[in-house]
């Protein structure tokens, strides 16, 4: 007869560990979307930000099953972190900075529709930092073989140790994960701030191919902004930025992120088809 008892102490550490992190899970509910959240300082809650509704009141569900309000302290779109804020004396979840090895096991402790859930899955990449499709930096780019569903976006993801490595959420086509290294910068400047700062050049720019290579025609200039201060007009074309040939507009609005801002660089142009060069003090982007 084959010998249940290591197989039935993992299913007992692994419940043991779901149980302990069930309480710091919230259900976040705003105008028929629904998520989930973590308590990461007392009264400050973290979700994902994509499963958060963009007008409405926000509501969250707690473990005993008690609903209060909840206002938005800030979001970022770019890194799928949202924080909320709402009267509650849950404890905080302790974050685990580690990283986990490729093929570890994994489990992703959410709520759905009200109640806690689990999921048990392995990691199916792990590697070096990288950024999203909308600018924002992601510090390790891990993924989870794992099922998962909407409402359980924004969710805990933990090691088989019980450690909370980041938040589940839901990729173009997998299931990844927003490392804790990336929810503690972008929170505490959600926390303190209420908003991402984000590089402004404050150009509409438009692509155009040039005989060698790409280039980004300027079809209006921001009257206020850093490159009309430099001297950059409408009709000029951007071919490089510190001596590094455009690849595209995309590539050039990726680059203008948070570190960005204050930093001068130096932008090629054409005007009428002779070179000219401009150094920019990139500004931070206004609140829409």
């Amino acid at each position: 007869m084959t010998d249940l008892a290591p197989l039935s102490a993992l299913s007992s550490a692994l419940a043991d560990v779901v149980a302990r992190t069930a309480p710091s899970l919230v259900a976040v509910h705003s105008h028929r979307s629904r998520a989930s959240g973590f308590v990461w300082k007392p009264g400050l809650i973290i979700t994902a930000d994509e499963a958060l509704a963009d007008e409405g009141e926000v509501e969250i569900t707690l473990a005993d099953g008690n609903a209060v309000a909840a206002t938005i302290v800030g979001r970022d779109h770019t890194t799928d972190i949202a924080l909320l804020r709402a009267n509650t004396d849950i404890a905080p979840v302790k974050l685990a900075a580690t990283v986990p090895a490729l093929g570890a096991l994994s489990i992703v402790v959410a709520t759905d529709r009200g109640a806690p859930s689990a999921g048990l899955g392995v990691v199916s990449a792990a590697g070096q930092s990288w950024r999203s499709l909308r600018g924002g930096d992601i510090d390790a780019r891990i993924e989870l073989d794992v099922r998962l569903r909407p409402g359980q976006e924004g969710g805990l993801a933990l090691n088989a140790a019980g450690e909370a490595f980041g938040m589940a959420v839901l990729g173009p086509r997998r299931v990844l994960v927003i490392p804790t290294a990336t929810i503690e910068r972008v929170a505490a400047q959600l926390e303190t701030r209420g908003r991402i700062a984000r590089g402004y050049l404050g150009l509409g720019l438009q692509p155009v191919r040039l005989d060698d290579g790409i280039g980004a025609m300027v079809m209006n200039v921001d009257k206020a902004g850093p490159s009309a201060a430099a001297g950059i007009r409408q009709g000029d074309v951007i071919v490089a930025v510190n001596d590094q040939k455009l690849s595209s507009v995309r590539a050039l609005s990726r680059t203008l992120g948070p570190a960005s801002v204050g930093s001068v660089v130096d932008v090629a142009v054409r005007r009428g088809g002779e070179p000219v060069s401009f150094k920019v003090t990139i500004g931070e982007r206004p609140e829409a």
